[in-house]
């Protein structure tokens, strides 16, 4: 699947979210957690993405709907700043 600029950007943010789930992604975008990964391996720098990676990884995140509290019914917080338009560290 071909991403348009826009929707790439869009991916990137939700993938930097914490609360937003790889399920939200798959839902939004139709890809998987792995097409992700590749996303972001690809488009961040080698640190910014092992620093994501780390974080994904860790108990901080809740990236797997499994780990997030069953009465969480929404991908993002109301309060939560934008971070589109490349404001994310990219190569």
């Amino acid at each position: 699947m071909k991403l348009t600029e826009r929707e790439l950007n869009r991916v990137i943010e939700m993938a930097w979210e914490d609360r937003t789930p790889f399920e939200a992604i798959k839902y939004q975008f139709k890809l998987s957690e792995g097409e992700v990964i590749k996303i972001m391996r690809n488009e961040l720098k080698p640190s910014s993405f092992k620093l994501w990676r780390k974080r994904v990884n860790s108990g901080v995140s809740q990236k797997s709907s499994k780990k997030r509290n069953p009465e969480i019914d929404r991908f993002r917080c109301s309060r939560q700043r934008n971070i589109s338009l490349n404001k994310i560290s990219k190569r």
